[in-house]
């Protein structure tokens, strides 16, 4: 079965495995596992901030920033796709009661205009404005990148206003491999970053939330809250510095892959899909209705040997990641051609 449902489906390979089996470990709650401290070192250097704080998932690293950053009653600006306003479960309520103030992007971008205009004024009736969340690249838009000269007009806006930024980076390393920014240039406008490594790096578990050290100072005691503390996770962590030391380079063959999908896709009748649209390794696309709908596609092309994800009644995604071949995108396209075409 060839697997396009995200790119959280990977498996260890055999190099990654045996670093895990290898590696030192000790009590991270204690602080006292070496191979956490060293993963939380490395991604910290390399998104140019003070500290890291090694966590289970990216949902979690998204809440505790937002719970670091805030106070109860305040709000929160993001694009209204994002993975924090439709994949969270709710986090902002249930853990900071905070509400989200969302804009409406192209492609996941919205502008420092819209920011500016969605502030709220000083007064009793309103919550309070607060922090300003961007995601890039973004999931819901289709591994949109986020450009980064908004980002810093973005960034200035939050600063006169005295806003916090946070950036939701899951898959942040596909924006610097696709644009050739490094990664310490897209985080520097913010003040955390959340990087995941079991997307499209290849990890099994977890994330990396960095920022300042009084941030994560904060943040390490919200974890704990939220009951992500872990004892002798270095084994884990030692997945996450393989995938970082192996595996990064490796995301352009899954940009060229989400390409051929899509060159594909775009020439079959009742499917609707900009190409140019397509800046990493996510693929979205609409359906007509006269060709049924995405749960009825999504059935169709299992029974053709391929896994997509239904997003909506008329909308599909396919995510391309290291786990497939050639030969796998062949056989996708050929799928699609046969039910679509």
């Amino acid at each position: 079965m060839i697997d396009l449902r995200s790119d959280t489906v990977t498996t260890p390979s055999q190099g990654m495995r045996q670093a895990m089996a290898q590696a030192e470990v000790g009590d991270d709650v204690f602080g006292e596992d070496p191979t956490v401290v060293v993963l939380e070192e490395e991604v910290a250097r390399l998104l140019g901030k003070e500290a890291g704080l090694f966590v289970p998932s990216g949902t979690m690293s998204n809440q505790i920033a937002i719970k670091a950053h805030t106070y109860p009653g305040d709000e929160v600006i993001c694009e209204q796709g994002a993975h924090i306003m439709n994949y969270e479960a709710g986090g902002p309520a249930f853990h900071s009661q905070v509400q989200l103030h969302p804009l409406q992007g192209e492609l996941g971008v919205f502008t420092a205009g819209q920011v500016e205009a969605a502030i709220r004024p000083d007064n009793v009736h309103m919550p309070p404005s607060r922090l300003v969340s961007v995601e890039n690249t973004h999931n819901k838009a289709g591994g949109t990148i986020f450009p980064l000269e908004e980002i810093h007009h973005i960034a200035a806006v939050a600063t006169s206003h005295n806003l916090h930024m946070h950036m939701d980076g899951a898959r942040l390393m596909n924006a610097v491999v696709a644009t050739g920014i490094p990664a310490e240039e897209w985080a520097a406008p913010f003040n955390s970053v959340s990087l995941c490594l079991s997307k499209g790096l290849g990890a099994p578990v977890g994330s990396v939330l960095c920022g300042d050290r009084d941030f994560i100072r904060r943040s390490h005691r919200y974890r704990k809250i939220f009951g992500g503390g872990m004892r002798q996770v270095g084994i884990i962590a030692a997945g996450g510095l393989y995938a970082l030391h192996n595996h990064v380079d490796d995301l352009q063959k899954d940009h060229q892959r989400a390409q051929q999908l899509a060159t594909v896709l775009v020439q079959l009748p009742g499917v609707s899909i900009n190409p140019d649209a397509v800046h990493t390794n996510i693929v979205i696309f609409n359906l007509d209705e006269e060709r049924g709908t995405a749960a009825q596609v999504e059935h169709r092309l299992q029974a053709e040997g391929v896994l997509c994800l239904a997003l909506g009644k008329q909308m599909i995604r396919l995510v391309t990641h290291r786990d497939l071949t050639d030969e796998d995108i062949t056989h996708a396209n050929r799928a699609f051609q046969k039910v679509l075409g």
